[in-house]
């Protein structure tokens, strides 16, 4: 008997490594589940953020929850048999937190008219990859601005953790200060933070699920933790109007940049990248990524990328799509934990929106800011988010003055057509919108 289970338990091995190509990858199954389930740990925490973010849209948390675990789950096993890669797929943040607090908090657009922004913006990224555009965007556009975008993003997703947790509040005069440090929810959201940042420098990968675990607990005491259907109808053609049309263009700009700067990343780190820059089934994973946040956006969750803690996975030998299916199958299972969404207060999260802001942020060390021609864009880029509370503005003030700098420095030439088009494209909106 214990033969015939050790024969089934090899096959079964044995298909797998067939499927995935495990030997020509110089990995083995046990390998692969242990990397798909540190990279699950890893960013689990999406499950309790993002339903937070889009709850503040007037959303339910309760049914974010639910489309967030299905369309992470069913687009990371979809990148891991497709394009074989160690590469898990979720709700993107930084867009979620755009969605809510500007699109639906700042603008006064209904949620489901910003989700159909969203849903278009990821068909116009699904056409992009169709016609290979998508290609020549992420080689033309230049690298101070890709990291000022991912670096305002970051700021911006700070702010809004420093908010949640109530250790900045607004004021008439000086419009931001500091707000009560003696509170216990900014108290609690200050030591989930710390939480994070002490276990994430000793390299434990579930950093952020354990400090919204301990708030959340610590939140019982105060009385701030409560125990306690359907999908929203997404307004598709609500969304399709001139007046919308810069953020489905930013929508589809953010998630550009996002998914494909991840994508690299990663499987640099696995060591799948060729001499050219590109790795393995390279289309087929950014049609899984596009296809995937078409899907999110139209059963009500904002734009699907791939996530950067997919690193965790390949750190501990993750090299192939079996990786990315355990995170997959995972979370199809924490799916039917959606109860514990109502349980987590909004400060338990906040520690983890202004951890990601600093590793966001942390990649303007790579902005050459002795060239003012390129650090200017990127500070202009970086900045402007936060402080005019929209990605949007922070995008097209980036690209345009971009092109000021370059053209009024006399280094025109470095321009390329599609830095041109896309600034041009802002000033018009500024100009015909605005």
């Amino acid at each position: 008997m214990n033969n015939d289970n050790t024969d089934y338990v090899s096959n079964e091995s044995g298909t797998l490594s067939r499927l995935f190509k495990l030997p020509q990858h110089g990995t083995t199954v046990r390998t692969e589940l242990i990397a798909g389930m540190t990279t699950f740990l890893t960013m689990v925490y999406i499950v309790f953020v993002n339903p937070q973010i889009l709850g503040a849209a007037q959303m339910d948390p309760k049914v974010v929850f639910v489309t967030t675990c299905l369309i992470a789950g069913i687009g990371s096993i979809a990148m891991g048999i497709f394009a074989n890669l160690p590469v898990a797929l979720a709700p993107a943040m930084g867009l979620n937190a755009f969605f809510a607090f500007v699109v639906v908090g700042a603008m006064g657009i209904s949620w489901q008219t910003g989700m159909g922004a969203i849903f278009w913006g990821a068909v116009g990224l699904f056409l992009l990859t169709l016609f290979r555009i998508r290609y020549w965007m992420i080689s033309n556009i230049p690298l101070s601005l890709r990291i000022g975008i991912t670096s305002g993003i970051g700021l911006f997703i700070a702010l809004m953790g420093l908010k949640n947790t109530g250790v900045i509040v607004a004021n008439k005069d000086t419009l931001v200060m500091i707000g009560d440090l003696s509170s216990h929810g900014v108290l609690l959201g200050i030591l989930g933070f710390f939480i994070i940042t002490v276990l994430s420098s000793r390299h434990f990968h579930a950093a952020v699920l354990v400090s919204i675990v301990v708030t959340s607990c610590c939140g019982l005491f105060f009385g701030d933790v409560h125990f306690s259907g359907v999908i929203g109808e997404v307004d598709l053609s609500g969304a399709l109007s001139l007046e919308l049309a810069g953020i489905i263009f930013s929508f589809m700009l953010i998630n550009l940049f996002d998914s494909s700067g991840t994508l690299i990343g990663v499987t640099d780190k696995a060591g799948l990248i060729d001499s050219n820059g590109k790795f393995p089934n390279m289309n087929k994973a950014l049609y899984v990524d596009s296809v995937s946040s078409v899907a999110g956006a139209f059963i009500g969750t904002s734009s699907v990328t791939a996530y950067i803690e997919s690193t965790s996975g390949v750190a501990v030998g993750g090299r192939t799509g079996l990786t990315a299916v355990v995170v997959g199958v995972m979370f199809l299972l924490v799916m039917f934990f959606s109860p514990l969404v109502a349980m987590v207060p909004p400060y338990a999260t906040a520690g983890a929106l202004i951890f990601v802001g600093v590793l966001m942020t942390s990649s303007l060390a790579r902005v050459n800011w002795d060239d003012f021609t390129e650090s200017v864009p990127a500070f202009i880029t970086t900045v402007m988010m936060p402080f005019t509370f929209s990605i949007t503005e922070g995008i097209a003030l980036g690209f345009m003055s971009y092109c000021i700098m370059k053209v009024c420095t006399g280094r025109w030439r470095d321009l390329n057509l599609c830095v041109v088009v896309v600034a041009a494209l802002f000033a018009l909106k500024i100009i015909l919108v605005d």
